[in-house]
């Protein structure tokens, strides 16, 4: 028997047996890391430096750069170094923060995606009270609320898990530390206070998704209000973005957390856990710049001054 205060380190799920595919693991996470970089890097210097580009869509869209930014780099590299060297370990403290900064970036992004929406909204279904309703100052406070949510969040999950005694050895079943992994090497009733808090959470971004169901019922009524077929086109077009990026964001997350346990598998949750966690924010960028004309024109420009100017 062992508790959280004799544990040093943590054993993380290794993605692979053998050594080739290791090293293909390693050159898989590595192009994902380097995408995911790039594109979001892209949109945050495309934004910050089009003048044109400041107005609330886009703002909130530098905001999920950088969440999608934050929760990759807490993520991968370590998957990386481990698959690179053949090692299992993380320390206790980097166990904690992989869990803190995790549920942090998480958390923000979703906050941020029901900002989104109701930016959306406003946008198609109050255009004349556009300006009022989303100012400068409106947006800087509801950007500050979703990373000050996102804070509190983790801060609560992490400093809960990890008061928690640990007498189940140290082997998580996953490449990344994670809270339902941690909570299952636990033997203490007490961990019911975390299980109350995810219960908790749950319920808060359901509510979230709530809004986010009767924002785009809203929208989509008075889209289909509009006379010409071009306008309904161009204000749907509008909205696209955000609806595959959520849905990316929920599917994965929902399908790996809420699968049924007779097709629970390690190779099938290790697919799921990489599909929810790794493969949305690399995706988001390439989404969101594909899709609006105005990004992508302000990208290009980006990347052909920068290279003029070589």
């Amino acid at each position: 028997m062992s508790n959280s205060s004799s544990i040093r380190h943590f054993l993380l799920l290794p993605l692979a047996d053998t050594r080739q595919l290791q090293l293909l693991h390693f050159c898989l996470f590595l192009s994902i890391s380097l995408a995911a970089l790039l594109g979001n890097g892209l949109i945050i210097s495309a934004v910050a430096c089009g003048h044109h580009l400041h107005t609330p869509m886009f703002f909130f869209l530098l905001n999920l750069a950088l969440s999608d930014l934050g929760s990759i780099c807490t993520t991968v590299p370590k998957a990386m170094h481990n698959s690179l060297w053949d090692t299992r370990d993380i320390t206790y403290s980097g166990c904690a923060a992989q869990v803190f900064f995790f549920a942090f970036f998480m958390s923000a992004e979703f906050s941020l995606l029901t900002a989104m929406s109701y930016d959306r909204y406003v946008s198609i279904c109050k255009p004349l009270h556009y300006g009022t309703l989303l100012g400068s100052r409106a947006c800087a406070h509801m950007a500050a609320a979703a990373w000050a949510s996102g804070f509190l969040n983790a801060l609560m999950h992490t400093a809960n898990t990890f008061s928690l005694p640990l007498c189940q050895g140290n082997a998580l079943g996953q490449f990344f530390c994670e809270i339902p992994q941690i909570l299952k090497l636990s033997c203490s009733h007490s961990k019911l206070r975390e299980v109350w808090l995810i219960v908790l959470s749950a319920l808060l971004y359901f509510g979230c998704f709530v809004f986010m169901v009767f924002s785009y019922v809203q929208i989509f009524r008075a889209v289909l209000r509009i006379p010409s077929e071009q306008g309904r086109h161009k204000a749907f077009s509008t909205c696209l973005p955000h609806l595959v990026v959520l849905s990316l964001f929920l599917s994965t997350a929902a399908f790996a957390h809420l699968k049924p346990p007779s097709i629970s598998s390690p190779s099938l949750d290790l697919a799921l856990s990489v599909l929810y966690s790794v493969v949305p924010p690399a995706l988001n960028s390439l989404i969101y710049s594909l899709r609006n004309q105005e990004l992508k024109a302000a990208v290009w420009r980006l990347m052909t001054g920068c290279f003029q100017k070589h």
